[in-house]
């Protein structure tokens, strides 16, 4: 089993830093008129971290879950309190390694699985070496 490795890294709440939002939604079909001013303000640490002691900061490494859209260079958002359900896409430590899949939980076992043809399901037993770390909230992707 070869996994991608996912590189970690603290959130820092202690900032407060609110910039401009168009509040009234961009359309993505046909244009509108831009809006002359934008009197509402968002701040990204309010709005993507729920649990700032739990939550933490991955950069993708690898194609495994392209087919999700989460590419190789993302931002992602994982929050170590959420409770781990199957479909949920989670962080997992799994014999010495991190890696991105979605969970299906079965009755004997737990699956990992990749959303790329090119990568084959992992079958977590009693034998491996196991962690769900945390659950993916939200993935932050440049253009």
């Amino acid at each position: 089993m070869k996994t991608q490795p996912i590189k970690l890294y603290k959130a820092d709440t202690s900032t407060d830093t609110t910039l401009p939002i168009a509040d009234a939604g961009i359309k993505a079909g046909f244009p509108s008129p831009a809006q002359d001013f934008m009197e509402a303000s968002i701040d990204l640490n309010r709005e993507l971290i729920r649990n700032p002691s739990a939550t933490f900061f991955g950069r993708v490494s690898g194609d495994s879950m392209q087919d999700m859209g989460i590419n190789d260079g993302d931002l992602l958002v994982i929050d170590k309190s959420r409770e781990v359900h199957s479909g949920k896409v989670a962080v997992c430590f799994i014999d010495g390694e991190f890696t991105l899949k979605k969970i299906k939980i079965e009755k004997d076992c737990c699956w990992l699985i990749p959303a790329n043809d090119k990568y084959a399901p992992i079958r977590v037993t009693a034998d491996n070496q196991f962690l769900v770390w945390g659950i993916l909230i939200h993935v932050i992707k440049s253009f």
